[in-house]
Order: C-alpha cells, then structure tokens, then sequence
C-alpha cells in the first residue's frame, strides 16, 4: 500500500481515519501528457477554493525520469488541458483568464503566455495540427451564425431580452443540465499565431456529439484535413439518436463528406503516422448507448472498413497509435480495472501489457517508448505514471499527495466472488475500515453503481467513495451486478429487460455471501446506498425487502413511465425497458412505485434541481410515496446540483447528511 507507514504500533497510533477535510482537500491529478521528446510530462493539478466553493486549476511539468514537479502556471484563473506542440517547444492550454475560456500558448520552459484565439463562445479541446501551424478546437455558438460577429448579436440580443420564455418545436430542448435552445457544439481551426477562427462544421449539429468521446476530432498527418464526429440523424429530434458519423473536411473550410454508414455509434478518429488509415471505434448496434465498442479502420484510398478488434471482448476505450504503426495502444475496463493492451493493425494480434492497474489518459512518446498516463486504485488518488510498452513496467513519477495523506489510514481494495443471479459468477470489491480489527463486528455499506452499463474498479472515487464510507467505520462492498462492464458484452446485455430481477438478485445473493463468509460483518447492520440506476435499485429494494436497516438514493430512477417523458435520451429507456410505456408492460413491471405498500424501510433522498437525465420529480415523487406510507424518510434538495453534485460546500453537505442518516439508522440504531 503506497501511503501506508509501517512499523511499530506507535508509528501506526499516529495515524487517522480519512475526514471530509482530508478528502476535499485532495489535489487532483490529471491529463497527463507527453512532451515530444519523450522527456517531461506536463499535467493539471486541481485544488479547492473553499472560500469561492470551486476547484483551481493549474499547469505543470514533471520530468519523466522522476524528481520535484515545477509549476507552469500560476494564474488566478483556472488554466487546463496544456497541449505540446510538435516541437516541444510550446504549450497550448485553456484559460480563462480574459474573462472567457481561450486558447493561450506559452514556452514550455516557464515565460509569458499570449492569447491566442478570442471567440465570444469560449473555446476546448485544443489540438495542434502535426505540423504545428494550427490548432482546432470546440465552441458552443448560435447554429445558424456563421462568423463570431453574429454569435456576439445574437448573444446580447438574449441579454437584453426581459421574456425568459424559451420555444421548442422537437426534442432534445435540453440534456444533461443545460437547455439547448439556438447552440451547438461546433469544431474550428485557427492559425497558431492567432487570428480568426473557422467554423469547420457549420449546421445544426453537434460536434462532438452526444454518446461522443474526448477524441472526436483529428488532423490528418499533413495537416490539410480535418476529420470530425457529429449525428445528422432526424432521429436525434426524436431524442433517439445514437447514430453518430464520421466526416471529413479541408482544414480551409468548405465540402464535408461523410465516411461512415454505420447506423450505431462511431467516434473518436485518428489518423496513422502515414495517413493511409483512420483508426475509430465504432458500435453494432443502433439505438443501444452500452454496446460494445469495436476498434475499426477506414483504408482511405480504398474507401473499405475493416473491424480490428472484433474478436475481443472488450470495449475499447482511449487508444493510441505507435509511430511506427505497428501497434494501437488502448485501455478498456476488465474485471474491476482498467488494463491496456495492443494490438497490430496488420494481423489483429493483441498483446496485453498490463491488467492489474487502473490506467487511464494515455500519451505517447514522439518515438514510442513510453505511454504517460495515471494510475489510481480505491486507497490512492490519481497520480502521474509512466508504462514501458515493451515490458509492461509501471513507474510513479509525480507523489502531489502522499505528504497530505500520510497520516490517514486506507485499506486497499480486496476481490470476491460468487454464484449470482442466472448460476453465474458475479464479482464484488470489499474496502474495509481503518484500523480493521478482524475479531470486531462492523457495519455494512452496500454501494451499488449506476450506468446501469458501468461497473465498479479500483479507483479512486471522489464522488462515491468507498474510503468516505469505511471512514465512519463502515466495511464498504460494491458489486458488478448483471449489467456491469469490464466482464464481456453478453454480461453486460443481459441486464437490458431485466432490471428489477437479475442485478437486484446479484445484490441480496451478495449480500448473503458476505454474511456468510466474514464474521466481522454485523447482519444486523447493514445499509445500502446508490446513485443513477444505483439510486434506481435502492428505490427497488425499497420495494422488494426489508432487510436493510436503511437506504439512500441519490438521482434515482423512481416511476419509470413517468421518467420517460421527462428525460432527454430517450434511446436509453426504450432500449432498456424494450419499447415505450404505451407499447411496453416492462415501465410498470420494474417500476418501484408500483408497489407502494410494501415500503418499509427507513430512506433519504438526494437529488439535484438540474438533473435533466434523472428529472428532480422522481425524487419529490418517491419523498411523498414514503411519507404517505409514513416511513422515516428525508429529502436532501439541491437547487443548484445536476446528476452529481459538484461545488464542495455541497458535497460536504452531501458526506454530512450520508453519515448521519447511516449513523442513526445502521451503526448506531436507536
């Protein structure tokens, strides 16, 4: 264990159990990346501001060979995703120094930073074109501008507009927790020395789309051409889009052509080192957001597309081409991790490199030789790694917390298994409390996740902590129930139709297994807590047992019919629940608010105002239910909180109000 100070007993007095102080207090590590030369790594450390309740972010360079990382920024505005030119010699970055986030460059080696692209719309995503004379990047801007002097009109037109009123004539009005209205998300290229931008794919549309990735668009190796994902499915006004395409176009502007025919999901291109070949990844199935994703390749002057990775049954997540071209590197979830193998574009061999680790962020080195990237487990927060491809051998290079949380006590991650719903083998995480006693009995905490296409991993977690539950004294236990990812698609298919059955089955049998193997587990207290679809199965089990002390849902899924009309992704539910509530009997079936009278069970509810993905009115609707049933219950409300809760005066609130009410009901029941 990285953090863990062995030794004597007083050695090990002198330790504490993890505190909300010591947790947000936390710096977060991320988005490494490479220089060219394969010498410095350059990353972004954010930190709290309690007193303005946002984090702050900042720039800054460590060597690669390991020793004390130097600060590049030090602005009062937040500055991220630093990006090398191809020369090594500067560093492209987002601020918002100017007031909006811009693109800013500055030396590599420390100095002035000057801005480079000044949009009213705000600019991501920055990308440096291989030759270095251009970067693109994302602005969100009105859809029928086609320079920024329009955006600007029509921006303060709205600001001076006393009607808050807002018209919409098709679907997807708003999503995730934004309303839409006039804006998409649109890609532009603009010179490295400054200069207007070009708006390179114009329309009513959105690129990146929804359903996209962090990797959605691309330069081609001569830099002349722009490869980007967007939808221009009519089904997206019917909120059932997940038809994203390919497109390419000249950096100049002008003709856009579609590559791809696929009517499911394709994303993320790149480009080989000899431009022949676009590297993707694409979906099989339309209308199915969790299916999984094959790594795919467009032969440009052939006009052909070959599937590379469609004998591996895992999705492909982040990849990388090596220089050469002889390899992808790519990173995918596996049992609880996050592995990374490669595999040759020639002859489908795939070569794993590692799978006990959870790796993420990949950057490769100009010449091959090393990927940059964090590694992160449930006891350790993300911190800069770097993997030899060769051979598989991780190093830690920067070490930005272990002086903060050297004195706290973290128990690693332990594996279980056991025969769930279907015969089959389903697989579980246990984190025990510190100073972990094993002649003691502890409380329970039942963590289940959302998604419900996600799965539980030895991460470090800085919403759902497991280490914030096991603080309180609590032994943690998270189950990858039918539906998780990392453990092949036909696992992960099998709970589509089948929510309250086979997931639910998997967390009572797991719950009978952990009984029954470790003494130290109290069944007379034990508490289960999840968000999403894990807030959707709280409210379940509401329904179905009482064999809990009590339960909290945050962001859950209470009334499913009710919950289609309000959401945004309609592909979702009528993927999952098979149909529409008027065509499918599986909305009323798996819905926990058709069994009111069997609620039981003490249970708080979490939900924020902004959450257009899991509407606020599932929780206010489930609040009444328990309180007409006149089961305890609480409603915590956050007027200013989408599907997650974000500011930390709120997720101080959010830890408080958790501890409390397992407190009360599971650890110390009155």
């Amino acid at each position: 264990m990285c953090l863990l100070i062995a030794g004597t007993t007083s050695v090990f007095a002198q330790k504490k159990a993890l505190t909300f102080d010591d947790f947000i207090r936390i710096q977060r590590v991320g988005d490494p990346r490479i220089s060219p030369d394969g010498t410095r790594i350059a990353f972004v450390i954010a930190v709290v501001d309690r007193e303005k309740d946002l984090y702050h972010r900042d720039i800054w360079i460590v060597p690669v060979k390991g020793g004390e990382p130097r600060r590049l920024t030090s602005n009062p505005a937040s500055d991220s995703q630093p990006r090398w030119s191809p020369d090594g010699k500067k560093i492209a970055f987002i601020s918002s120094r100017s007031g909006t986030p811009q693109i800013w460059m500055m030396p590599s080696d420390g100095g002035e930073a000057r801005q480079i692209t000044d949009i009213s719309t705000g600019a991501s995503g920055p990308l440096w074109s291989p030759q270095g004379t251009h970067l693109a990047f994302v602005s969100t801007v009105f859809a029928e501008c086609e320079d920024d002097a329009c955006n600007r009109r029509l921006q303060a037109e709205e600001d001076a507009r006393l009607s808050t009123g807002k018209i919409f004539d098709h679907l997807m009005y708003r999503h995730f927790d934004h309303f839409r209205n006039r804006r998409r998300s649109h890609v532009f290229v603009v010179s490295a020395e400054g200069g207007p931008a070009k708006d390179l794919s114009p329309g009513d549309f959105d690129t990146p789309p929804f359903l996209g990735s962090s990797h959605d668009y691309a330069f081609s190796a001569d830099g002349q051409t722009l490869c980007f994902t967007r939808n221009i499915d009519p089904e997206l006004k019917l909120g059932l889009g997940t038809n994203n395409d390919l497109f390419l176009t000249p950096i100049s502007g002008g003709d856009i052509r579609k590559i791809t025919s696929n009517r499911a999901n394709d994303n993320s291109p790149h480009f080989s080192p000899d431009g022949r070949t676009i590297a993707y990844r694409a979906m099989a199935r339309p209308g199915f957001e969790a299916d999984k994703y094959t790594l795919m390749l467009f032969d440009i002057e052939k006009q052909t597309h070959t599937a590379l990775s469609d004998d591996f049954d895992r999705s492909v997540g982040e990849f990388v081409w090596s220089p050469d071209g002889r390899w992808i590197y790519f990173n995918y979830e596996d049992t609880g991790r996050m592995a990374v193998s490669r595999i040759s574009p020639q002859t489908k061999e795939v070569q794993e490199i590692t799978r006990d680790h959870f790796l993420s962020s990949l950057s490769l080195s100009a010449d091959g030789r090393i990927l940059a990237c964090t590694n992160q487990a449930i006891h350790l927060p993300p911190e800069v790694h770097v993997l030899n491809p060769d051979t598989g051998s991780l190093k830690q290079i920067s070490f930005i917390n272990r002086e903060h949380l050297a004195s706290v006590d973290m128990n690693p991650v332990e594996d279980f298994w056991f025969t769930g719903a279907e015969g089959e083998k389903v697989h579980g995480l246990l984190v025990k409390p510190p100073f972990f006693d094993p002649n003691k009995k502890y409380p329970l905490a039942m963590l289940i996740h959302g998604g419900p296409q996600n799965a539980w991993s030895d991460n470090f977690h800085f919403r759902w902590s497991p280490q914030m539950f096991a603080a309180e004294g609590y032994v943690t236990a998270q189950i990858n129930f039918h539906g998780s990812t990392g453990y092949g698609q036909k696992f992960t298919d099998s709970i589509t139709g089948h929510w309250g059955s086979r997931p639910y089955q998997d967390i009572m049998k797991g719950l009978d297994y952990l009984l029954a193997e470790h003494d130290f587990i109290d069944p007379q207290r034990v508490g289960a807590a999840g968000a999403s679809f894990g807030g959707y199965m709280i409210d379940w089990i509401e329904s179905q047992t009482d064999r809990f002390n009590c339960l909290i849902t945050h962001s859950g899924l209470y009334d499913l019919q009710s919950f289609h009309g309000a959401t945004e992704e309609l592909w979702f539910p009528e993927w999952e629940l098979q149909g529409t509530p008027w065509t499918s009997t599986l909305y009323k079936k798996w819905s926990a608010s058709s069994y009111v009278p069997n609620f039981k069970t003490p249970c708080l509810i979490i939900h924020g105002q902004m959450d257009y993905r899991v509407p606020v009115t599932q929780a206010f609707q489930f609040f009444t239910d328990l309180q007409r049933m006149g089961i305890p219950s609480r409603l915590l409300y956050f007027p200013d909180e989408n599907h997650f809760v974000l500011k930390p005066a709120n997720s101080e609130l959010w830890w408080e109000t958790v501890h409390e009410w397992l407190n009360r009901w599971v650890k110390n029941p009155r």
